[in-house]
């Protein structure tokens, strides 16, 4: 086989293991956090996995476009912070389940899109900065209470970022898993596959605490950006069907405890890229690979949640962290780029951590932050209208 025939398809290999080794840690804490065993956990992230391999295999064949989904990051980081809600880990089910039937509207009635992307960006941005902020913190908690076990993990995603960017969260995960399986006194996983089905509950503190800010979340910091890196390398896929497809593949894995799916954004590049293959028509192999790449990974979910069971909850806390540092810094930078006041409400409110009548911070961050944002230009219109009519 020709290298340029391979190229695709060790880019989609890569882009499947990277998406995976990245962040898993995340949605594990993230479902364990709202009330999820660690069966239930481990389903959840095989329903992910599936959904995220099937919409991926889905959306670049029909289009014969590199179009890569990927599970919300951002949106599991919302669950760590929000944690347990009325109703528990049912009304965590329902919450996903009305996510995925939000996005699938919002692909029906294009001005719903257009809508969420009206939101000021400043404030998107302190949203997301408040919901990353507690779990960024963790590598530094991480040193202080398992410092054998956390330093070499930061000293390896240190070097792997300055010498191979791409690498340095899976290599964390390596020197992590590592100093699990050292410590532990004994690893015992499920060979077959968890599924754990569950009956979906519905509670106001759930709609409101997780399913508006995780569909806000999902839509401002992972739909529209990876749209955008598809646009940067050319291709435009139809997003209405784009957001049905990913929609409802959240809605079917929300059964199995899967939060939420999306359009991927940083690991789109490396399917979307000329790396991929120096033809554009070719790349969409690369995320079909990427695909079928996810299916497999999920296949070992068992083990990933039997090594996250032993490990010290702050050492998994501190791996999601460092995977997260990016995007911490980049929506800290589109928060505060113009200092804009209304930023930095939405941040400091969503960073707290409080919840008032079971309702998490980051939803009462976005109403903090937008009554303030339409508070301070009502007062600038006002003035705009007397200076207007004084002349």
């Amino acid at each position: 086989m020709e290298r340029t025939t391979l190229r695709p398809v060790i880019a989609g290999v890569v882009t499947a293991v990277v998406g995976f080794a990245s962040s898993f840690t995340v949605v594990l804490a993230g479902l364990r956090a709202v009330g999820a065993d660690s069966p239930q956990a481990a389903s959840g992230l095989l329903a992910l996995c599936v959904a995220v391999g099937v919409t991926t295999i889905v959306l670049s064949v029909r289009h014969r476009m590199p179009i890569t989904a990927a599970w919300s990051t951002p949106g599991a980081a919302l669950l760590l912070s929000t944690g347990p809600v009325d109703g528990g880990y049912a009304a965590a089910i329902g919450a996903f389940l009305v996510c995925g039937l939000a996005i699938m509207v919002t692909g029906l009635f294009p001005a719903l899109g257009r809508l969420i992307a009206r939101i000021p960006q400043p404030i998107a941005g302190a949203m997301l900065a408040g919901i990353l902020l507690k779990l960024c913190l963790a590598p530094v908690a991480a040193v202080a209470q398992v410092p054998l076990m956390a330093i070499p993990v930061i000293v390896i995603w240190a070097l792997l970022y300055r010498f191979a960017r791409m690498w340095a969260v899976p290599g964390a995960l390596a020197a992590a898993v590592v100093g699990i399986v050292v410590t532990a006194p004994s690893l015992t996983f499920d060979a077959v596959p968890v599924v754990a089905p569950a009956v979906p509950a519905f509670t106001g503190a759930a709609m409101v605490g997780i399913a508006l800010p995780l569909f806000l979340v999902t839509m401002a910091s992972q739909n529209v950006p990876g749209m955008a890196v598809l646009s940067g390398y050319g291709y435009r896929p139809p997003f209405g069907r784009v957001l049905l497809t990913t929609g409802a593949g959240t809605a079917a894995g929300a059964f199995l405890g899967g939060h939420a799916i999306n359009l991927a954004a940083i690991s789109a590049a490396l399917a979307a890229g000329p790396d991929a293959h120096e033809d554009p028509a070719r790349r969409w192999v690369a995320s079909l690979t990427s695909g079928i790449s996810m299916v497999v990974l999920g296949l070992g979910s068992g083990l990933a949640a039997a090594l996250v069971l032993l490990a010290p909850p702050v050492l998994i806390e501190a791996v999601a962290g460092l995977a997260l540092l990016g995007a911490l810094a980049a929506s800290i930078a589109a928060a505060f780029r113009a200092g804009v006041e209304s930023a930095a409400v939405t941040f400091v409110v969503t960073a707290s951590g409080v919840s008032f009548f079971g309702v998490g911070s980051a939803f009462w961050g976005l109403l903090a932050g937008g009554a303030f944002h339409l508070l301070m230009n009502y007062k600038d219109s006002f003035r705009s209208t007397r200076v207007t009519e004084s002349a």
